[in-house]
């Protein structure tokens, strides 16, 4: 009988040892695609991958107020990327800010709002970056900051002042399961905050959570590679209190809704990362955002006036601005500023139009835009550039124009503050083969 039970025995173990091995590549394939699934939550590819360039291998310049920054290369090549990073080196980096070398990074990289993901996704996302990316061998470039500026000490301070520390932040008592995954969500991967939030003097933003205050998501305080981030809060005319939910969630989908479109850095933000948000998850961020109050009382609702659209329908051009717009602008925005639905934006009611900085407005008159194709909007829709045949006093009295029109109220724009947005841009970028004299 001994003879039959070794055998016997073996067989078990080793059958045991296969369904062991089985369900181990089973949950290792599993954490690659939750991964896969958290990076794009976390729009990693946005800032880790150059113009042309190899996903996650880093080298995109990123301004900021002291000088150029490269992303880093992300894959798992192990000399130049993050092949030799244990779990602890990848979440140090990802939710503390502090490099594999002990050094800090810059706060280009979102460790801030990243230090509220929890310890299961961070270890999904570390699955993903070693066994689901590509190693791509692209050594990393040094900062064009100068010294002393480009020392890193600093840095650490400045986390220790700043950054949160790392868990998960509690949701309100009140908030349902809903609203608790949106806000997960909007601090965390989405980081938000990041563009939507106004810094201090010292970089940091304002507020991390809507726990800190109604400045969380009020919009930017100053340019961002040009462009004006809005507010995500409840503001009528310049926030998100006329969207409803699902035309916030067709916004994350698809670029465009009812009442704007994607330009600049949310580009890329749709474009690589909410388009490809699950249902549920799309649903619980526009909840979430939805619950936000305004940052300010005294919200004033927004009224649509005609009396623009009459006007220039009965070809009365006499407003400053108004023939420019009747050249440039109506074929698409139409005289009454409604624009045609998911193709070309409204202007009439458009939180982007009457913002107080009207910068991103300047800056996309000047060189123009791409509505990108999403799956769920597959057409690609393109604003030509101004800058090359419309003169800085033209662009202002446009511009204006538009800010005062079919309900819109927000301020003039004068020349000057045109000009020093077209200083900003290449002649590239706004298709620039003037006429002696028409550039300013």
């Amino acid at each position: 009988m001994s003879s039959l039970i070794k055998p016997l025995f073996a067989a078990i173990l080793l059958a045991g040892m296969t369904l062991t091995a089985a369900a181990q590549a089973e949950d290792s394939a599993d954490a690659v695609a939750r991964g896969s699934y958290l990076a794009k939550v976390g729009d990693c590819v946005a800032c880790h991958t150059s113009r042309d360039g190899k996903e996650f291998a880093g080298g995109l310049a990123m301004a900021t107020p002291i000088g150029t920054i490269y992303s880093t290369n992300i894959t798992p090549d192990t000399e130049h990327g993050i092949g030799r990073f244990s779990y602890e080196d990848f979440e140090r980096a990802v939710r503390q800010g502090i490099r594999k070398d002990g050094s800090s990074l810059y706060p280009a990289m979102p460790y801030p709002s990243y230090a509220a993901v929890s310890d299961q996704d961070m270890r999904d996302l570390y699955a993903y970056f070693m066994h689901g990316v590509k190693p791509v061998a692209q050594a990393n470039r040094d900062s064009a900051i100068p010294w002393p500026l480009s020392m890193r000490w600093p840095l650490a301070l400045w986390r220790k002042l700043f950054a949160p520390s790392v868990g998960v932040p509690a949701a309100p008592a009140s908030a349902s399961p809903q609203i608790a995954r949106g806000a997960y969500l909007v601090e965390g991967l989405g980081h938000c905050g990041a563009c939507h939030t106004p810094r201090a003097i010292t970089m940091q933003e304002q507020a991390m959570t809507a726990a800190d205050g109604s400045r969380f998501l009020a919009g930017s305080s100053q340019p961002i590679d040009g462009w004006i981030a809005s507010s995500l809060r409840g503001e009528q005319r310049t926030g998100l209190g006329r969207w409803s939910q699902e035309q916030l969630k067709a916004f994350l989908q698809s670029g465009r809704n009812d009442h704007s479109a994607a330009f600049g850095g949310m580009s890329d933000v749709v474009g690589h990362s909410s388009q490809y948000m699950n249902e549920a998850d799309l649903d619980a961020i526009a909840a979430y955002l939805k619950s936000l109050p305004p940052a300010t009382a005294g919200d004033q609702a927004f009224v649509a006036d005609d009396a623009a659209g009459k006007a220039l329908w009965h070809g009365d051009d006499k407003a400053v601005g108004a023939a420019t717009y009747i050249d440039s602008c109506a074929a698409c925005h139409r005289t009454d500023g409604t624009g045609y639905q998911r193709v070309f934006p409204a202007l009439g009611g458009n939180p982007v139009v009457m913002g107080e900085d009207p910068a991103s407005l300047i800056h996309i008159v000047l060189a123009g835009g791409t509505l990108g194709a999403t799956g769920k909007a597959p057409s690609t829709f393109t604003m030509p550039a101004f800058g090359w045949r419309l003169s800085d006093a033209e662009v202002a009295g446009v511009v204006s124009f538009i800010r005062a029109s079919w309900g819109n109220r927000a301020s003039a724009v004068d020349a000057s503050q045109v000009a020093r947005i077209r200083k900003t841009l290449t002649p590239a970028e706004m298709k620039i083969s003037p006429p002696a004299g028409k550039a300013g």
